[in-house]
């Protein structure tokens, strides 16, 4: 109950992003291939923004 106003934090909000763009990327591996090496790629700079934000 306690976490039930909680703002997420921008790590979160990124995290979440991530997990999102690896999902479309993996149902869309199996219909157009170009697209999902396009939303891997924004994946991955999601995850540099992640790993800066930790440093």
């Amino acid at each position: 109950m306690f976490g039930l106003f909680k703002r997420k934090s921008e790590i979160e909000k990124l995290q979440d992003q991530y997990k999102k763009l690896l999902e479309e990327s993996y149902k869309l591996s199996t219909t157009n291939r170009s697209k999902s090496d396009e939303k891997q790629a924004e994946a991955q700079n999601i995850l540099e923004k992640i790993e800066r934000l930790k440093q």
